[in-house]
């Protein structure tokens, strides 16, 4: 199954909206599907959430204002502010759908290995040296 990108109604849902505006939400939800595959490409069936995050951030604070005063006016925004953006977070959870990051074993063995000793085996090598219990 491939990813299926939200729509303008499940965006509103996901923010308990009931009316939205449905070109402004399409927008935002196009540009955070393709922030989203900017980090994993194709989107795993799952990122839906990661994008209607993303989409919802940006729909209901476009500015990002962190601090608001009213009366007299105050507005407070961080560096670089506006937009979509995704979060060290949001990285995180579309590796982590699409399979990636986290711990992992890399057997360098190569299929064609014999698992049998390379080196010549002489009985008579060693002998009747051991101790009972070790041949």
């Amino acid at each position: 199954m491939a990813f299926v990108s939200p729509t303008a109604e499940q965006l509103g849902m996901y923010l308990g909206m009931a009316e939205i505006d449905g070109d402004r939400a399409d927008l935002l939800i196009q540009q955070a599907v393709a922030l989203a595959q900017s980090v994993v490409r194709p989107l795993p069936d799952d990122a839906s959430a990661v994008v209607l995050s993303v989409a919802g951030r940006a729909y209901v604070n476009p500015q990002q204002v962190s601090y608001e005063t009213i009366g007299p006016m105050s507005v407070q925004r961080p560096t670089g502010s506006g937009g979509l953006y995704l979060t060290k977070a949001d990285k995180a959870a579309l590796k982590s759908l699409a399979g990636r990051g986290g711990a992992f074993t890399v057997d360098p063995t190569p299929a064609s290995a014999d698992p049998s000793p390379t080196w010549p085996i002489d009985d008579t090598f060693f002998g009747d040296e051991f101790e009972p219990g070790w041949s």
